[in-house]
C-alpha cells in the first residue's frame, strides 16, 4: 500500500493542478508553479512571469473576499475590489481589458457565454474554498486558448488530506451586518481522499449608487447573499491511474441601483453556476497522459419590477433570464526527453446561449428571445510547446492551431527563454501570440456579426530577477509591451441608423512591473509590487485613424506594499497598504447625456489585520481593520465605495 502511495504522489506532483507544492517555502528559489507550463517546475526554471498568493497569505487576509486578495497580494487592480459586495469586479490585469484575462479553475478554462465578453464572474468562487492562486502575466494562448492575453488567474482549489478526517472553518462578522462561514471536510483513506466545503457570506451592504451633493433623497442599502458548495473526490484506481471527480455550485443574489447618482429600490439580480466533470491522470513510461472533462451551467436572471417608479424611468417592467452551457474536453501528455520536457495535447469547446426577457415601456411590451439551437459555438485546438533546460539555461517554444465553427483558423505561439547566472540572477523574454474568440452575444445578438474575426495580439515583455544569498529575498523587474489587433468594436451606422459589433480597432500597451518579496527574519516577511501601464487605441472616426488613451477607470500607477511579523507563537501581525493613481472616466449626464471627461482621484488604503492563536494554532482568533483612515474616493464615478469598517472573527483546524 505504501508503493501505491509513493506512485500516487509523484504522478499527482507532475500534473498540471495538483496540490503537492511548496506552501510557504522560506526559499523562494524553490517556488514552484503549477500554471506556467501545465507541470510543476520552479518559477527559477521558466521566462514566464508569476506571482503566487499562499493558503498562508489566503488565511492571513481576514475577511477579505477573492477580488480583494487578488487585488492587495497579487498586484492586480480589480475595479469594485472595495465597493459593495453585490457590486461586479472587473479584473484588469496589466491595464488590459476584463475580457482579456482568463480565469481558470485547477487548470480548466471556465467562461461566462452570456455575458458580452463570457468573462468569468469571480464572485463564483468563494476564495474559502481555495488553497492557492497563481497569477500568470503575459499571453498563454499556446497552451490555455482563447483570451489569456493579458495572462491568466489560476484559482487551485482545496484538496483531500493526509489524516482520515480533518475539520476546518471560519467565522467573522463586521461591518453593514456582514456575516462570513464556511466549514471544510477533508482527509484521506487508503486509495480514497476527498475534500467538502461549503461557504456562505451575507451582508445589507451599503448603496451601490453615490448620493448626489445636496440631495434630500434617501438611498436604500444593498444587500448581497452568496452560498457556495464545492466536493474534490480522489481515487487511486491503480499504480498508475488516479480518478478525480469535481463538482462547484455557487448561488448568490443581491440588489442593484440603476446608474451613477440613481438609486434603485426594486432592482436584483441572482447567479447560478454550476461546474461538474472529472480529471483522470495516467502514467505513460516516464510520462504522464491527463484527459478530463468539465461542464458549466451558468444562468443568470434580472428583475426590475418598479414598483418604486420614476418619472425618467425607461422600463416600467423588466425580466431578463440568461442561460449558458459550456462543454470542455482535454486530453494531453507530458513526456521527458533527457533535457527536453515535451507538452502536447488538444481540447473540444462549446458553447450555447438562451436569452429570454419581457420588456414593458411606454412603447409597449416586447419579448426577445433567443435559444442555443441557434446561438452556439465550436472549437477545436492542437498545441504542443517542448521546454529545454539545463543547469543555467532554459527555453520553452510551442505553438496552436485553432479551429472555430464561425471564423475558421488561427494560430498561436510562444518563445520563452530565460538564463540563471549563478544562481543570483535571473534574464528572462517573453514572445508570444494571443487570441481572442467573439463571444456568442457578438456574434449572434440583435448586434451581433457573424463575419467577426478573433482578436489577435501580439505581446513581448523582458525583465530580470534578482535573488538574495540566502535565497529569502527577490526583487524582480520586467517591462511589457502589447498590440492587439482587430479589437471587436461598438459601432453604429449612420446611413441605415443600425448598431452592430466589428472588427475595426488597434489597441497599443505597454509598462513596467516591480516585485520585491521576503523575509528579513524568521518573523518578519514584507512584499511589495508596483505596477505602470498606458495605453492608447487607434480607431476610425469620420472616416480617418484617430489615436487617443483610452484605459479608462484603470489607473497607470499601482502600488501594493504588505508587512506580516510573527511577533510571538501566539500572535501575529500584519500591515497592509494600496495606493491607487488617477483614472479616467466619463458619465453621461442626463437630461442631455452629453459626454463629459472626469479624472478621479488617485487615493491611498491602508489596512490592519491581527491574529492570536491557542491549541498549537488550530485555533485562531482574528481582527480585520480595512481602510482605517477612512478614506473617501471612487473606483467608479457616480458610484460608492466602503468607508472604514471592521471584522472580527475564528478560524479552526481540527
Amino acid at each position: 500500500m505504501r508503493k501505491i502511495f509513493v506512485v500516487a504522489a509523484l504522478s499527482i506532483s507532475s500534473h498540471l493542478f495538483a496540490q503537492i507544492v511548496p506552501q510557504d517555502s522560506s526559499k523562494l528559489m524553490n517556488e514552484v508553479t503549477l500554471t506556467a507550463s501545465k507541470y510543476s517546475i520552479k518559477t527559477t526554471e521558466t521566462g514566464k512571469v508569476v506571482t503566487i498568493i499562499t493558503r498562508q497569505e489566503i488565511e492571513h487576509a481576514g475577511s477579505r473576499d477573492l477580488a480583494q486578495v487578488i487585488s492587495e497580494f497579487g498586484g492586480v487592480f480589480i475595479n469594485g475590489f472595495n465597493s459593495d459586495l453585490g457590486k461586479e469586479k472587473n479584473i484588469y490585469l496589466r491595464g488590459a481589458k476584463v475580457e482579456y484575462t482568463l480565469i481558470t479553475i485547477d487548470g480548466i478554462p471556465v467562461y461566462d457565454a452570456t455575458g458580452v465578453g463570457s468573462y468569468f464572474d469571480p464572485r463564483n468562487i468563494s476564495i474559502d474554498n481555495v488553497e492557492r492562486i497563481e497569477i500568470l502575466k503575459g499571453s498563454q494562448s499556446t497552451l490555455y486558448g482563447s483570451d489569456a492575453i493579458a495572462g491568466i488567474i489560476n484559482i487551485i482549489t482545496r484538496k483531500g488530506g493526509t489524516k482520515p478526517f480533518s475539520l476546518s472553518g471560519v467565522i467573522d462578522y463586521g461591518s453593514f451586518n456582514t456575516l462570513r462561514s464556511s466549514i471544510n471536510f477533508s482527509g484521506q483513506r487508503k486509495v480514497f481522499d476527498y475534500n467538502i466545503g461549503y461557504a456562505r457570506t451575507s451582508t445589507d451592504g451599503f448603496s451601490q449608487a453615490a448620493k448626489p451633493v445636496n440631495s434630500n433623497e434617501v438611498f436604500d442599502k444593498d444587500g448581497y447573499e452568496q452560498n457556495s458548495v464545492q466536493a474534490n473526490f480522489g481515487w487511486q484506481a491503480g499504480k498508475a491511474f488516479r480518478i478525480q471527480p469535481f463538482f462547484r455550485y455557487t448561488k448568490f443574489n443581491g440588489d442593484l441601483d440603476l446608474d451613477a447618482f440613481i438609486d434603485e429600490k426594486d432592482f436584483t439580480n441572482t447567479n447560478k453556476n454550476f461546474q461538474g466533470g472529472v480529471k483522470n491522470n495516467m502514467a505513460v513510461g516516464k510520462g504522464q497522459l491527463n484527459v478530463l472533462y468539465q461542464f458549466l451551467n451558468t444562468n443568470r436572471s434580472y428583475l426590475n419590477d418598479s414598483v418604486f417608479q420614476r418619472a425618467s424611468d425607461f422600463y416600467r417592467y423588466n425580466s431578463q433570464q440568461y442561460k449558458a452551457h459550456e462543454h470542455f474536453a482535454e486530453a494531453f501528455v507530458v513526456y521527458p526527453f533527457v533535457q527536453l520536457k515535451l507538452t502536447a495535447g488538444a481540447d473540444f469547446r462549446s458553447s450555447d446561449f438562451d436569452y429570454e426577457a419581457t420588456q414593458v415601456t411606454a412603447f409597449g411590451i416586447s419579448k426577445p428571445k433567443w435559444n442555443g439551437d441557434s446561438v452556439n459555438q465550436k472549437q477545436v485546438s492542437v498545441y504542443a510547446a517542448l521546454n529545454y533546460g539545463n543547469k543555467d539555461f532554459n527555453i520553452e517554444g510551442g505553438g496552436r492551431f485553432n479551429h472555430h465553427s464561425e471564423y475558421g483558423s488561427n494560430l498561436a505561439f510562444n518563445l520563452n527563454p530565460s538564463y540563471f547566472i549563478q544562481k543570483r540572477i535571473k534574464l528572462f523574454a517573453n514572445l508570444s501570440s494571443g487570441y481572442k474568440t467573439p463571444s456568442l452575444y457578438q456574434l449572434f445578438s440583435i448586434y451581433g456579426n457573424r463575419n467577426l474575426k478573433p482578436e489577435s495580439s501580439l505581446n513581448l515583455e523582458g525583465g530580470i530577477q534578482f535573488f538574495t544569498k540566502n535565497e529569502k529575498g527577490s526583487l524582480r523587474v520586467d517591462y511589457f509591451n502589447r498590440h492587439i489587433k482587430d479589437v471587436i468594436n461598438f459601432f453604429f451606422n449612420s446611413t441605415t441608423f443600425q448598431s452592430y459589433y466589428i472588427n475595426q480597432d488597434e489597441q497599443d500597451d505597454h509598462g513596467f512591473e516591480v516585485e520585491v518579496s521576503g523575509r528579513l527574519s524568521d518573523k518578519l516577511q514584507l512584499k511589495a509590487m508596483y505596477t505602470y501601464v498606458t495605453g492608447e487605441i487607434t480607431t476610425k472616426q469620420a472616416g480617418k485613424d484617430t489615436t487617443f488613451f483610452n484605459l479608462l477607470r484603470r489607473p497607470k500607477s499601482t502600488f501594493n506594499f504588505f508587512a506580516g511579523s510573527q511577533v510571538t507563537k501566539t500572535l501575529y501581525l500584519n500591515f497592509q497598504m494600496d495606493i491607487i493613481g488617477e483614472r479616467k472616466d466619463v458619465y453621461f449626464a442626463p437630461p442631455t447625456f452629453m459626454q463629459q471627461d472626469i479624472t478621479l482621484k488617485n487615493y491611498a488604503l491602508l489596512n490592519f489585520y491581527a491574529e492570536y492563536a491557542l491549541l498549537n494554532k488550530r485555533l485562531k482568533f482574528f481582527a480585520d481593520f480595512r481602510n482605517i483612515l477612512d478614506k473617501k474616493y471612487s473606483d467608479i464615478y457616480g458610484y460608492s465605495t466602503a468607508g472604514f469598517n471592521a471584522y472580527g472573527g475564528i478560524r479552526f483546524h481540527f
